[in-house]
């Protein structure tokens, strides 16, 4: 209470001014409707101008809560949506895996499904990325194609992703032929264009024409023989005339590539163990 009292005697000069300034306005308006009229309309503008402040205040504060609510909503519908395209890719690898015919050259051999997550085709040395790894079962050497032709060979594997050497790579090299022929040659990129590589070292009396298509040889652990690679479009000069130079065809688009096939050989450890120890025992009987 003596707190309040000092609080008043502290403050009284102003206690009375406005007390002596509300009893002259009300002497002032007292009387005279016009000033009345006046003062009614100049409070309604300052009271209007005070409430349009405080709902400006008050919708700030209301506008945080909606937006706060707004960015939970988005990152609910984000993992929503990054849930759905999980199931979409799995749907797609499932009708990928269908869609292999059981007389294709890879029906001896199992594969595992797999998404493109990166990938380079203008560079002297590309690289695509895969979202399979070593707990996928996915292992340094293992052949890759698509539903087209051939991709790649994984080089470098992690638990949870793999990079492949792409046939669009100047390291690639794979063992090809003319399809009804056993003759032999090495496909290489000449880096011209994502679309186009080399058949080189082909034997000069290997029969061909434009449009034929060329097919792995089979000479590799990496990929069974007869898948299709390309088709040749033109017959190119050899510094030996031993051997022709063939330009390709490719028949996989590196620009467009999405789902691919990982392709497991089980008797690939047997047959590199068998041709070793047949380099090791040569000569011994």
């Amino acid at each position: 209470m003596r707190t309040l009292a000092d609080f008043f005697l502290r403050h009284s000069a102003w206690f009375i001014f406005l007390l002596l300034a509300g009893v002259s306005l009300t002497m002032l308006l007292r009387g005279n409707p016009y000033r009345q009229a006046v003062f009614m309309t100049s409070a309604g503008r300052v009271a209007s101008s005070v409430y349009s402040a405080t709902n400006s205040v008050t919708g700030y504060f209301y506008l945080r809560s909606i937006n706060e609510d707004l960015q939970q909503r988005l990152a609910d519908l984000e993992l929503e949506n990054i849930t759905l395209r999980r199931r979409l890719q799995r749907v797609d690898e499932q009708i990928f895996a269908d869609s292999v015919p059981p007389d294709s050259a890879l029906a001896p051999y199992e594969f595992i499904i797999a998404r493109v997550i990166n990938n380079s085709i203008t560079r002297p040395n590309n690289f695509i990325t895969l979202n399979r790894g070593s707990l996928d079962g996915i292992a340094p050497e293992m052949g890759v194609v698509d539903q087209n032709g051939i991709v790649g060979i994984v080089n470098v594997v992690g638990p949870h992703t793999s990079r492949i050497l792409s046939m669009l790579n100047s390291e690639f090299r794979l063992s090809c032929k003319v399809k009804g022929s056993d003759a032999f040659g090495s496909l290489v990129w000449d880096g011209r264009s994502p679309r186009q590589a080399l058949l080189q070292e082909l034997p000069r009396h290997v029969e061909f024409v434009i449009g034929d298509t060329i097919i792995t040889s089979g000479y590799s652990v990496v990929f069974p023989e007869g898948i299709p690679v390309g088709t040749v479009i033109e017959q190119l000069r050899d510094a030996d005339d031993n051997f022709y130079t063939l330009r390709i065809q490719l028949l996989t688009d590196f620009a467009q590539l999405s789902t691919v096939r990982v392709i497991r050989n089980f008797l690939k450890d047997e047959i590199e163990a068998t041709e070793t120890d047949a380099v090791n025992t040569s000569g011994k009987f």
